[in-house]
């Protein structure tokens, strides 16, 4: 991924993603916690796909943003589509394109169509903003070919420090459309629990092939532990993180942050 050096002249998208990746992508950390609680996703992520993907299968990445994830796809030798619905990322995303096959399809993710179905589908941190997450996965597994994948990210509705409400009890989640799409945190509707999972796998027509919860508290930064992390070494917190990870599964759904799904379209 090439490197890139911000310009006055900038449009403010731009602007707006260059903080982010120097955070995720340049090492040039100001926010440890969501730097170090984003590194996890992006390897979980990875392998997630890579664990059942051969290099040279077709990859839909959808609300893809500054083009992280599609960047590191097609460098890893998958044939990567970039879709957002701020077109003019695009032109961002190529100023750091260095290798591999990355095409660009900007839009918004419900009315994309293709002329053949994709090997996977990857929708990181895009479902906790949309009104209707039902749809949106129903959408996401019409894009992928029979036996193809979905690999989605989210946080963590279970979590303690989550005080959004569940989509399954909402009775009209058209009241939240207006709300929809907005981006970063303050754009979140609803953050889906784990319990949630399956019925929406069910109704879109695909499988849960696996299911994770990961990231602790300390790892993201939260109660309070930012200014801790900045002098705990890393390979600490990477074993604080592994501990987690044997907690009960009780446990880990209120005590970790990220949520990551695999599903698989039957």
């Amino acid at each position: 991924m090439q490197p890139v050096q911000p310009g006055e002249s900038w449009p403010k998208s731009w602007k707006e993603s260059y903080p982010y990746d120097l955070d995720e992508v340049y090492g040039k950390i100001s926010n440890y916690g969501y730097a170090y609680a984003y590194q996890n996703r992006r390897r979980r992520t990875l392998r997630l796909l890579t664990d059942v993907l051969e290099p040279g299968a077709r990859i839909l990445d959808i609300a893809a943003g500054q083009g992280n994830f599609s960047l590191a796809l097609a460098e890893l030798g998958f044939d990567v589509t970039w879709n957002d619905l701020r077109a003019d990322l695009a032109d961002y995303v190529r100023l750091k394109y260095e290798r591999g096959q990355l095409r660009f399809a900007p839009g918004n993710a419900f009315e994309l169509q293709f002329p053949s179905l994709f090997d996977a589908v990857l929708i990181t941190e895009i479902i906790e903003h949309v009104a209707h997450p039902d749809d949106f996965l129903a959408k996401a597994a019409a894009l992928v070919r029979p036996g193809g994948y979905i690999v989605m990210t989210t946080p963590n509705g279970g979590y303690f420090k989550n005080s959004l409400p569940r989509f399954s009890d909402c009775a009209d989640p058209a009241v939240y459309e207006s709300r929809q799409f907005q981006p970063n945190a303050g754009g979140h509707i609803f953050l889906l629990h784990a319990d949630e999972i399956e019925p929406l796998a069910r109704r879109a027509g695909v499988s849960v092939d696996r299911i994770s919860l990961f990231t602790n508290p300390l790892t993201a930064g939260h109660v309070k532990t930012e200014a801790l992390l900045r002098v705990t070494p890393r390979a600490l917190v990477n074993a604080f993180e592994s501990v987690t990870q044997t907690l009960p599964a009780f446990l880990k759904r209120k005590a970790l942050v990220q949520l990551a799904v695999r599903f698989r379209k039957t």
